[in-house]
């Protein structure tokens, strides 16, 4: 098992200027005060939907509606904001190469106000073949590194996936090391590693890491890897999905690294040297 042994940016420490919090769907919903409260009713729950607010009437308005419209009214609230600098966050240039044009979207952040976001994702082409997987993290709303690797000559999208989920788990672990008092959500865009992690690993782990009736388990060493970090970490994480290529910065920076490390079939998990100009990283090959 690979791991990221140190990062060289120190942590920034972030205390949040937002007092209410809407949970839409968690193991409680409703407006509380304490972001403590958010993580425990909606901690391992791929589904949760909550957001931050600066005011109690704001949060009451958006309760009243749907998750969705909230982030909506959010996003419109932005718009016309740009980036092009690691220091502007949340707004993604995308290019794809098959195509000469590009379009500037303001991207939303999914995942409410958590002070450190790791997104992961992986690339498989073809599938199966050639496959890496890719990181970005972001603290206090910017992003400030990533990380690409785990090249395999014949692995597979969920490989792929879920090594990008190994791996977050580990930056995770040295964050949680360096201040366990910080929110941390880690996202991707494969329900399949998220499910197979918060939902299936438990009772896969209780019937002798076995489907039923002595069915096997696909990936079952990265699937026993991610469940053994998870569990030591559960309470202090939030696991999100988010829809991939939709525009949403992190995502497609962890897309791109993902890519960058199949076509330079880079092996170990090392980070990204060169400086984070969002606007040309984006331009890079998609997967």
């Amino acid at each position: 098992m690979l791991i990221i042994k140190y990062f060289q940016k120190r942590v920034s420490y972030y205390v949040m200027s937002k007092k209410f919090y809407v949970i839409w769907k968690g193991a409680k919903t409703g407006i509380f005060t304490t972001w403590p409260e958010v993580q425990q009713h909606t901690a391992g729950r791929s589904d949760a939907q909550f957001m931050g607010f600066e005011s109690k009437n704001a949060a009451e308005q958006a309760f009243a509606t749907t998750y969705t419209k909230a982030l909506m009214q959010r996003s419109l609230s932005k718009k016309g904001s740009t980036s092009s600098s690691p220091t502007s966050t949340r707004t993604a240039t995308s290019k794809k190469t098959s195509k000469s044009a590009s379009a500037t979207t303001a991207a939303l952040n999914p995942n409410g106000p958590s002070d450190i976001e790791i997104y992961c994702d992986g690339a498989c082409s073809p599938n199966p073949g050639k496959s890496g997987t890719g990181l970005a993290v972001y603290e206090s709303g910017k992003v400030t590194s990533l990380y690409y690797g785990l090249y395999l000559p014949n692995g597979t999208n969920n490989t792929a996936e879920l090594s990008g989920m190994l791996s977050a788990f580990q930056i995770a672990q040295h964050f949680i090391d360096k201040n366990s008092e910080q929110s941390i959500c880690i996202l991707s865009d494969s329900k399949y590693s998220i499910d197979s992690i918060t939902k299936w690993a438990k009772g896969w782990q209780a019937k002798g890491w076995t489907r039923g009736k002595g069915e096997e388990i696909k990936n079952l060493a990265l699937v026993q890897q991610c469940y053994a970090l998870y569990k030591t970490m559960h309470s202090k994480i939030t696991i999100r999905h988010v829809k991939g290529h939709a525009n949403i910065e992190g995502n497609e920076l962890a897309d791109r690294m993902a890519v960058l490390a199949r076509k330079q079939q880079q092996v170990n998990m090392i980070r990204y040297s060169e400086t984070i100009n969002i606007k040309a990283i984006l331009a890079m090959e998609s997967g």
